[in-house]
């Protein structure tokens, strides 16, 4: 049986101007967005600061905190109250304390592992995570191609927490988002097919279409 899968937009830039216009275009078709954050040490690359990121109040947002220490933007993440926070488990500090913190105040916590990282090494952070991330692309880019052997982690995640919501990050788009969502997931981020489409809207729901398609040819 294949799982419901949501297609969720993922805005990832170093500028004002161009955040506020990536909003104002995924607010027109959809309500969940993953919000990609650097601190340019953990990722090679350095986006917005957390500090200025912010979205409309009727969003379902997924803040994305590619960061060497999370406990250092709790503060920030605190008042910004999104609906999921995910951190990276190879980050230089024990996540559980972070994670605490937030599940304290209502916010729901999950784990992303990077392409080197086996689910089995990081249990104990899989075990308190509301979300998984498998991340298959290039760290802190957009439009890297997607490693598609990342879908492996998949049934390792699935099997060690039935119930744990799973994501794909990375190079998903209309070439393989049938395969991705025929694979046990619950959540797949687009980036690039969509922020660099001259059509978001459409990029999106043709994306969506795909899923939907009848067939088992993959």
């Amino acid at each position: 049986m294949i799982r419901t899968v949501s297609i969720v937009p993922a805005i990832l830039t170093d500028n004002k101007q161009d955040y506020r216009e990536q909003v104002e275009r995924v607010n027109i078709f959809t309500r969940r967005v993953q919000i990609d954050v650097s601190d340019g040490q953990f990722a090679p690359a350095q986006t917005l600061d957390v500090t200025n990121v912010w979205w409309p109040k009727n969003w379902e947002a997924d803040l994305h905190m590619m960061v060497m220490k999370p406990s250092e933007h709790l503060d920030t993440i605190l008042k910004l109250s999104p609906s999921l926070c995910i951190f990276h488990a190879e980050a230089g500090e024990d996540l559980l304390p972070s994670f605490q913190v937030l599940k304290d105040a209502g916010i729901k916590v999950g784990v992303a592992l990077l392409p080197s990282t086996f689910p089995g090494n990081v249990k104990h952070y899989i075990d308190a995570a509301d979300h998984v991330l498998i991340f298959a692309g290039q760290i802190g880019v957009q439009g890297a191609p997607a490693d598609m052997m990342q879908m492996e982690k998949i049934p390792l995640v699935r099997n060690m927490k039935p119930e744990v919501e799973i994501g794909w990050d990375g190079g998903a788009n209309i070439t393989n988002i049938r395969a991705l969502a025929h694979a046990d997931l619950d959540v797949i981020n687009v980036g690039a097919a969509i922020s660099r489409s001259s059509n978001p809207a459409q990029a999106f729901q043709d994306l969506v279409a795909e899923i939907d398609k009848n067939g088992v040819v993959l």
